[in-house]
């Protein structure tokens, strides 16, 4: 839903002088843009995104490519933003690079056949990366927010990001005021300011997930604020389906594990630990799952809510959730804002370099659950790359929370495409996360507990408990004539990736 610029609490929502002469349309706002310009956006799992100014943008480089004039940007975001963002800009050839993540078929195409380059970073390194001066100068920085204090301060939306950097670091500033975002999320933000860059680094204080370190408001220097565009667009939803057999099954065997983990003294009883579940249909079913367990009163510390959690918040399984976005559906955002005043009291978004900080995450003891596209034999994860060089969505913050948590999970159905590809494979294609990293891999065939084990005892426990049995005889063949041959790390050479050529020959790796 988009009405015109001029709204009913407009002037409530820029309470601050210095603006009103700053207001304009989106056309004129990204005016302000240059060909080459490096822009940094504000978004992160499509919510927060600017709205008006992308249009308005992605309309302006079609118009100059039509005339035959080259115009692309640098796009910078906090993760991946609205769908619509990513096609309007690919569409038009608009993006030179793009960094650091995406999750859209129109820029994945373009970054798989080299016409857009892609940086896939992890996502508490993004704003570190931004301050030494990979990505050359901020040029532009357009962010949402949901309005302005009297005195200047920025109300943050509905997704932090690395907005607080690129409020930071951007020679000009152009504001998008969505007077769509309820007034009253002021509150439920902790902007931390306290980050510094080597040698100057001091410990982030944070013991608990609901600890607050900075202040309910963004920073920005008045004078750097080029335009303010006034919008009234909700997010894009994020489309959520029923938890299929499949991915129930794998929620029943996280839970277990964590029956087992307590029953072993390696989790309190009382409310585990905090947990981090990244986007998905299985993530959200997990969660979900939590809704009839023993467990209450539980924490999250992670980086994105989706519509799951707010039911568990709502009925008291958990307690609190620290997080940098919230990605809903249309009923999740109906949800959030009939009910923001108790919201507000459970849920702290943070930027993206606290919600996923590598110290913060060992501290708490966060327990990690990530999807995976692939693992192999040994517990090698890839997450990225289709067949090993097709990229699909990027790293997100998946390794800031495996390396660094309490326990390390990678959830996955053990077959893709109707049986055609299976999950477990002799050698991933493409590694992101290492055997050294991984702790637990699930599918709905099984838990492998990889903690304590060899790499050749890991490779049974993989196969035996994860692998799909159509899969299973062939794994085991590859696994006992790599064992005969010898090594450490049985492989053999010529046939590690024996199943994804298999799949590129006859389109399935069934033997």
């Amino acid at each position: 839903m988009t009405t015109s610029a001029a709204h009913s609490d407009a002037g409530a929502r820029l309470p601050f002088a210095a603006y009103a002469q700053k207001v304009m349309s989106a056309d004129d706002a990204v005016k302000l843009i240059h060909p080459n310009d490096t822009v940094a956006i504000s978004g992160f799992a499509s919510a927060g995104t600017p709205k008006d100014s992308i249009t308005a943008l992605a309309h302006r480089i079609g118009e100059a490519r039509d005339a035959g004039d080259d115009f692309t940007i640098n796009l910078l975001t906090g993760a991946s933003v609205s769908p619509q963002t990513e096609r309007l800009l690919a569409e038009v050839d608009g993006i030179a690079l793009r960094m650091p993540y995406q999750s859209e078929p129109t820029a994945r195409g373009r970054i798989n056949t080299g016409s857009m380059d892609y940086v896939d970073v992890h996502l508490s390194h993004v704003a570190q990366q931004v301050w030494e001066g990979y990505y050359g100068t901020i040029d532009v920085a357009i962010i949402e927010i949901a309005g302005c204090t009297a005195d200047g301060e920025l109300i943050p939306s509905t997704s932090v990001g690395n907005n607080k950097t690129w409020l930071d670091v951007a020679e000009k500033v152009i504001l998008e005021v969505n007077s769509c975002v309820p007034a009253q999320m002021k509150g439920m933000h902790d902007i931390y300011y306290g980050t510094a860059l080597p040698p100057n680094r001091k410990p982030i204080m944070m013991t608990s997930v609901a600890d607050r370190i900075g202040q309910p408001t963004y920073r920005v220097d008045p004078d750097k604020v080029v335009a303010i565009v006034q919008t009234h667009s909700r997010d894009h939803a994020s489309p959520v389906t029923a938890p299929d057999e499949v991915s129930k099954a794998i929620a029943a065997n996280v839970l277990k594990f964590f029956d087992d983990e307590v029953k072993a003294g390696r989790l309190p009883a009382d409310k585990l630990l905090p947990m981090q579940a990244g986007i998905g249909n299985v993530a959200n079913a997990v969660m979900a799952s939590f809704d009839k367990s023993p467990y209450e009163a539980l924490d999250c510390y992670t980086e994105v809510i989706q519509d799951g959690m707010l039911g568990l918040i709502k009925d008291g399984t958990v307690d609190h959730a620290s997080t940098t976005s919230l990605a809903l559906s249309d009923d999740g955002i109906e949800e959030l804002i009939a009910n923001i005043d108790f919201y507000r009291d459970h849920i702290t978004l943070r930027p993206q370099e606290i919600s996923n900080h590598p110290e913060i995450v060992r501290r708490l003891g966060v327990i990690a659950m990530n999807g995976m596209l692939e693992a192999d034999i040994y517990g090698n994860v890839n997450s990225t790359h289709v067949m090993g060089t097709k990229m699909m969505n990027g790293i997100g913050g998946s390794g800031d929370f495996t390396r660094n948590g309490y326990v390390s999970i990678f959830l996955s159905p053990s077959t893709a495409k109707g049986g055609k590809i299976s999950a477990i494979v002799p050698m991933s294609s493409h590694v992101d996360h290492t055997e050294h990293d991984v702790q637990v891999i699930v599918t709905e065939q099984g838990l492998a507990d990889l903690r304590g084990l060899s790499p050749r005892k890991r490779a049974r426990v993989i196969i035996d408990n994860c692998a799909h049995p159509d899969y299973r005889d062939a794994l085991h063949d590859y696994l006992d004539r790599a064992e005969a041959k010898g090594g450490h790390t049985p492989h053999l050479l010529d046939e590690a990736f024996s199943f994804h050529e298999r799949y590129e020959e006859t389109g399935s790796m069934l033997p």
